[in-house]
């Protein structure tokens, strides 16, 4: 079982580095934002009901922001694969192919992002209610 979740966590950690780090990791940062601003609106739940309900806003923005630069570095991906496939003169498959995997890591992980901040928006006006 630990030779799997070593497989699983250095894939991971190879895509998260292929889909290019700055873009990467700002949207893990909106992902991190958005899973504090969460436990922290479950936490004032409770005490705070007009608090928890702005600190959706929070989470909202949080998600569509790593959306947004997922977006964003999709486009800058697409931009340097068609750069290195000029430079080269040979539209290979296997280029093509590579820098189409590239560019579509961080809008999937900004999709994932935003699923989770619109998930936790879900959960927490369910809660609410």
């Amino acid at each position: 079982m630990t030779t799997i979740s070593a497989i699983l966590e250095l894939t991971l950690l190879d895509r998260f580095l292929e889909g290019g780090a700055l873009f990467m990791s700002l949207i893990l940062i909106c992902l991190l934002m958005s899973i504090f601003f969460t436990v922290k609106s479950i936490l004032k739940i409770k005490t705070d009901k007009e608090v928890s309900k702005k600190i959706l806003k929070h989470i909202s923005d949080s998600g569509t922001l790593g959306l947004a630069l997922g977006v964003m570095g999709a486009f800058l991906g697409l931009i340097s694969a068609f750069d290195v496939l000029e430079a080269s003169g040979a539209a290979e498959p296997a280029i093509i192919a590579g820098g189409l995997k590239v560019a579509l890591l961080s809008p999937l992980f900004g999709l994932l992002t935003f699923s989770v901040s619109k998930l936790a928006i879900l959960i927490l006006r369910i809660i609410q209610k």
